[in-house]
């Protein structure tokens, strides 16, 4: 008799029984937990539960969002990484799990190979904002002035992983110059400094930034976003503004623990397609400065290609920083 190990033995008698609930093709004949790592009324809780909604009518089933935070994300994607692979557990997360592999070195589950790809949601798009004040009117100016004062300027964001410290890294990058980093608990804290004048600079969502940029409250440099917005026409690409291959946005995307069946996965994707083909999500998601991605971005195919890609690109900008959340 062939000897089998013991994970292997736990592996079949997890596939033994998930079985039942697959066999009869009836996925799903319960409510579906959808684990948002995150605290509620953030925006990746308000991206879920749009496509939650809207994945329950689809579906049949309802499907239930959990806000469950801390740790920058890593909890609440430990708890679906860890879950039994049914289809019942389900994760949204955002540009946090390509750059959570780098940012934490000692986790308790796998960051990477712990999950199965259901698809891509949505980019939201940043901006690249400055105090009122700042002797730079453009985004050629600002370069030039990063690049004279260097370390004299304070650049503000989030926290460590937060979007707003991994557009710093890229901008740094990109203009070849470091700034002196501020990190804050959040955005909030952040913006009322920004909007005070105690710091330089800072990158954030158009969610978040989009109305203090219209109400003339802090000055916007560019959109870090091959095109210009809608929202903000008059602003300026980063490339149009002379600054080349500065580009990042906070994706979201659907995952699965490892090892849930492909005909799960491809029914979880089907009910996250016509979610975000729903005319309810599209308005709701324009109201947010975004939108849904095209269908052929949200197959599990080309989420697991698109986010292998992103790990790539922001381990060395994380390593070289030497900055790390644990």
């Amino acid at each position: 008799m062939t000897k089998i190990g013991k994970r292997g033995l736990l592996g079949l008698a997890g596939a033994a029984l998930a079985a039942p609930a697959f066999a009869q093709g009836a996925f799903p004949t319960r409510t579906i937990t959808m684990v948002v790592p995150f605290a509620a009324g953030g925006p990746t809780d308000t991206v879920a539960r749009l496509i939650a909604q809207s994945m329950s009518t689809n579906l049949g089933q309802t499907v239930v969002v959990e806000n469950v935070g801390g740790a920058g994300g890593t909890l609440g994607a430990q708890r679906t990484a860890q879950a039994r692979p049914d289809g019942y557990n389900i994760l949204m997360h955002h540009i946090g799990m390509s750059t959570i592999p780098t940012l934490y070195r000692r986790l308790a589950y796998d960051a990477t190979g712990g999950f199965e790809t259901i698809g891509l949601v949505t980019e939201v798009p940043m901006t690249l904002v400055g105090r009122n004040g700042l002797p730079a009117q453009n985004m050629q100016e600002l370069v030039a002035l990063v690049k004279r004062e260097g370390e004299r300027l304070n650049y503000a964001n989030a926290g460590i992983g937060a979007a707003s410290h991994l557009c710093g890294l890229l901008l740094m990058q990109a203009m070849g110059t470091r700034m002196t980093t501020v990190p804050y608990r959040g955005t909030g804290p952040a913006m009322n400094d920004l909007l005070a004048g105690t710091v330089d600079l800072m990158c954030d969502q158009t969610t978040n930034t989009t109305e203090q940029i219209k109400a003339g409250g802090i000055r916007a440099f560019a959109v870090t976003t091959p095109e210009r917005l809608e929202s903000l026409p008059d602003l300026a690409t980063a490339a149009q503004g002379g600054l080349p291959g500065f580009e990042v946005s906070v994706w979201h995307g659907l995952y699965a623990p490892k090892g849930t069946p492909a005909p799960v996965i491809a029914r979880l994707n089907q009910a996250l397609v016509a979610a975000l083909q729903d005319p309810n999500v599209g308005t709701r998601f324009a109201a947010l400065g975004t939108a849904p991605v095209p269908v052929a971005r949200a197959t599990p195919e080309a989420h697991r290609e698109f986010w292998q890609a992103d790990i790539a690109k922001w381990r060395p900008l994380i390593q070289a920083a030497g900055q790390y959340a644990d």
